[in-house]
């Protein structure tokens, strides 16, 4: 049975005054959104559109939406809410439309939902809330459906109820009450598929207390306290898998301090603290690892322009350009191109603004970052090539299998960008080479396929980082190699193509990590091997290159879009080539390396892939032609390409960094 808790927090005053008129001398600043509004919602959409909607000004709740184009740098208004609302909160759905739910309105606290289709740009009432609520956590879960926990509910009492919202049904049913009541949270998704819920103020006060949500159960259990209580703080997964808590609000005011939870050890850790005490601000993940935290308001309860970024490896925060303009209970959300989008706000004087201002992690400002390009790196211990590489949880890249001289090697290798370092890690179970390579959600490495002295093989193999071993998995529905597997956002992994000893494959298989078992996916159109497979920013996967069943080099590109399960053809790329390699870049962009041309001669050639133009343009070459190389995309933004072929067949060792 849900349950009240009687809960002393009153809602945050709404004493709004007008919006600023604009300074002349703001080259930072975008286009401004087209209503002033703060405590709104805004939400990237599959297309790379950014969503606002609702918010207060001039205390009034605010129904109105508009969408921000990253192309053409603009705003426009697209259909109000059906129902005016603040404090709430909005998820993209696997289908693509947006969910909005609970926050304040015009009659209080509410319990109505809407969905917002972007093919029509158009409201729809969805199913109600049991509860109505603000100040709540909204969780998109691995399975499409949506968790909503705790929150403000009628008589600013906390909430320990949650429910679960089935976007195929349009329906909410109950799923166990948290342990505490409270509002003013974080829930964070972890890689096992669990949600962590953190902090919190109750009738008592604020909490240390955090539990875990189990969706295969759905179940709460207590998991262990925070090191300091704190409530309005942010919350975020880190690449480790580990959750970063900063910020917030305790009896004594404002805190600066921060911490970190570890799900396989149930642990929290003190690490650095913010320069800057805040709470009302935002955090977003930077394709680099790294978390840029902007704005909020201070212990004197007044916005602040200051803007921070916090590296996992040394546990430090360090200061970056500041906002335009001192801002609090805005928006930042993370574009395709990898920029960060901050939207709407109070000022100092508590003005709700209708200003945005694009970061670019990269420079710190809004200036184009240096072009990039490649750096030698310590040597492979072994020469190889027909290996793979895979950036692990921990910032080191796991380098397998692979062949040399001829002979097929099942020696792995461990890489460390932080000391520029190589030591060996545990062999594989079975010598390959061609076989791919996939981080899962829960850190461990899939191996699949590839070949050894005998032949195509479909025995796979799962890598531990944690122990430093391997054990075998389900073995795939046809032995290939020359293929590609690239995860999708719903956890599994997808693998396309490759040839045995029967030629070359046009089929597709899925691989579920929760039950270790294969399943048929959709054929591609055609046949193709030595290709790449990479997943865009949008959760299409963009196909490039090969060789088709004739052996001819393809220059052809295709799109696979995972919802409709089809494939379109795309811009081909400027050289026909194969084995080459393929990384999605923090700008959203895609990067070719290397390969092999229709000559059957290696490149040293590289092309950039822009999904929002669909065009390819020539990129910095690499200083050695090489392939049946690896290419890594760091924590840091670079790209590491290791080992390969040279013009005369030779094995390589050495390496190179693209930044």
């Amino acid at each position: 049975m849900n349950q009240f808790l009687t809960c002393d927090i009153l809602a945050e005053p709404v004493t709004h005054t007008t919006p600023l008129a604009a300074a002349s001398n703001e080259p930072m600043a975008l286009t401004k959104l087209l209503t002033a509004r703060d405590s709104h919602a805004a939400t990237l959409l599959a297309n790379g559109k950014v969503l606002v909607t609702g918010g207060v000004c001039d205390a009034q709740s605010l129904a109105s939406a508009e969408l921000y184009d990253a192309e053409a740098v603009s705003w426009h208004e697209v259909a109000s809410l059906i129902t005016p609302r603040y404090n709430h909160n909005s998820n993209m759905l696997s289908n693509g439309k947006v969910l909005v739910t609970g926050g304040w309105g015009t009659t209080g606290v509410l319990a109505d939902t809407e969905l917002y289709d972007p093919g029509t740009e158009s409201w729809h009432a969805a199913a109600a809330l049991a509860t109505a609520r603000g100040y709540h956590t909204t969780t998109l879960l691995p399975n499409g459906k949506v968790l909503v926990t705790g929150g403000i509910g009628a008589g600013f009492r906390c909430l320990n109820s949650a429910e679960l919202y089935d976007p195929a049904s349009d329906t909410w049913s109950a799923t166990g009450n948290l342990t505490t009541g409270r509002g003013y949270h974080s829930a964070t998704l972890l890689p096992t598929g669990k949600v962590l819920v953190a902090g919190g103020k109750d009738a008592n006060g604020e909490l240390t207390s955090s539990e875990l949500y189990d969706p295969d159960t759905a179940t709460w259990s207590t998991v262990a306290n925070l090191k300091g209580a704190r409530y309005r703080h942010i919350a975020i997964l880190l690449s480790s898998g580990k959750v970063l808590v900063a910020g917030g609000i305790t009896g004594l005011g404002t805190i600066a301090s921060a911490e970190i939870y570890d799900p396989l050890s149930d642990n929290w850790s003190v690490v650095g603290s913010l320069d800057t005490a805040r709470y009302g601000h935002t955090a977003t993940f930077l394709p680099n690892g790294n978390v840029l935290v902007a704005g909020g308001k201070n212990s004197a309860n007044v916005s602040i322009p200051s803007v921070e970024q916090f590296d996992p490896v040394t546990g430090t925060w360090s200061e970056t350009n500041s906002l335009v303009i001192a801002s609090g209970y805005h928006t930042a959300t993370l574009l395709p191109d990898g920029k960060v989008l901050v939207t709407g706000g109070r000022n100092a004087a508590n003005v709700c603004l209708n200003n945005a201002e694009l970061y670019d992690p990269i420079t710190g400002t809004l200036l184009n970052p240096p072009a990039a390009v490649w750096h030698k790196t310590e040597s492979l211990a072994t020469p190889r090539c027909y290996h793979t590489a895979t950036l692990l949880p921990n910032g080191k890249v796991l380098v397998a299998g692979g062949w040399d001289v001829g002979a097929v090697l099942g020696k792995a290798e461990l890489y460390d960008p932080s000391t520029n370092t190589w030591q060996k890690a545990a062999k594989l179970a079975r010598p390959r080479g061609y076989h791919t390579a996939t981080m899962l959600p829960n850190g461990k490495v899939l191996i699949v396929g590839g070949r050894d002295a005998m032949g195509a093989l479909d025995i796979t193999e799962l890598y531990d980082p944690n122990t430093n071993s391997w054990n075998s998995a389900a073995i795939t529905g046809a032995a290939r190699y020359r293929h590609t597997a690239t995860l999708l956002p719903n956890g599994k992994v997808l693998v396309m193509g490759g040839r045995n000893e029967h030629g070359s494959l046009d089929s597709a298989e899925l691989y579920d990590p929760d039950n270790d078992s294969w399943s048929k996916a959709e054929n591609i159109k055609s046949s193709r091997y030595r290709h790449t497979a990479t997943l865009l920013a949008n959760g299409k996967v963009l196909v490039a290159g090969g060789r088709d069943a004739e052996n001819a080099s393809l220059a052809s590109t295709e799109l696979y879009d995972p919802d409709s399960e089809s494939l379109s053809a795309m811009g081909s790329l400027r050289m026909a080539r194969y084995g080459h390699t393929a990384n999605l870049l923090p700008s959203g962009k895609v990067l070719i390396a290397g390969g092999r041309d229709s000559r059957n001669e290696n490149l040293a050639s590289a092309e950039l892939y822009d999904p929002a133009s669909g065009t390819w343009s020539l990129a910095d070459s690499l200083t050695t032609a090489r392939d049946y190389h690896t290419a890594t995309l760091l924590l840091k933004g670079s790209v590491l390409v290791t080992g390969g072929r040279n013009l005369n067949n030779v094995s390589l060792a050495d390496c190179e960094l693209y930044w």
